[in-house]
Formats: C-alpha cells, structure tokens, sequence
C-alpha cells in the first residue's frame, strides 16, 4: 500500500492558523478509492506553534506574523520534522495545503497581509521537493490520479 503525507487541515483536523480546518472532501474520496495510507501532518502544530496562531506570511525570506514577529525558525523546524516522517515512513508523495508559507506548492501570500497571492511555494514543500519527494496541492487531484494510475 502507498504511503502519502496529507495536510492534516485537508483532512479536517482543526490545525489551521484561526483554529479551524480546510476539509477537502474530493481529495479524502480520492485517497479513499485508491486505498491509499495516508500520514497526517502539519508542520506548524510539529514545530509546537498553537492552534490558533497568528497568520503568517513569507516575506523576504522571513516568515513574519501578521503582529510582526518571525516565526522562520519554528517553519524550518516543522518543515524538518516533515522531511524526517518521510523519510522515516519510506514516503515519497505529499498533498500539502496550496497558499500556507510552510505547505504552498505553487502559490504563497505575498507578505503583506493584502491577500494577494504570488508564485511560490512554503518552506515544507521547498525542502521535500529538494529531497526528491513529489509535492501536490488540494488543486491537483487529476495529477495525482493520474500518478495513482500509473503505479
């Protein structure tokens, strides 16, 4: 059985920044249908950040809160922990939460709070991918089916 590291938030753990979640019902029944073992994470609550937090955004290379304060070291720390249950589970695919500064694959807020988006990606996804691990968002299900398919 394959082996998926999925944003705990995507699964309905209330481990988001304001306390709640981000329940991806169509990714949940994707997994479901192709028997998939799915490891929950999320890198923030991992690096001992609380639920809720204040939100974050990356900023110049920092992560900022939106009261002013970095919380990179607590980023990288979590984003590290990630790397190491893949590594310890033997798991090479993830489904992260697109827009988070830990988890975004293909776009981040821009840093200033305005809830503007700009390509990029968190901290977690950039370290995986580095590490050879295939990262996905809530937003590419036909790809990661298609990977499903394929295996």
């Amino acid at each position: 059985m394959k082996k998926i590291l999925i944003s705990a938030c995507l699964l309905g753990e209330n481990v988001k920044y304001n306390g709640g979640n981000n329940f991806a019902e169509t990714l949940v029944k994707l997994l479901e249908k192709y028997a998939v073992e799915i490891v929950p994470i999320c890198p923030e609550v991992m690096s001992g950040l609380p639920t809720p937090r204040p939100p974050a955004e990356i900023r110049q290379g920092d992560i900022i809160t939106i009261t002013g304060s970095s919380v990179l070291s607590e980023f990288q720390q979590g984003a590290n922990l990630t790397l190491q249950k893949a590594n310890s589970e033997n798991i090479n695919i993830a489904v992260l939460k697109e827009k988070s500064p830990s988890c975004g694959s293909h776009y981040v807020y821009d840093g200033n709070f305005a809830n503007r988006l700009i390509k990029g990606e968190g901290l977690t996804t950039q370290l995986l991918r580095q590490n050879g691990i295939k990262v996905f968002s809530e937003n590419d299900l036909s790809e990661l089916e298609r990977l499903f398919q394929n295996t």
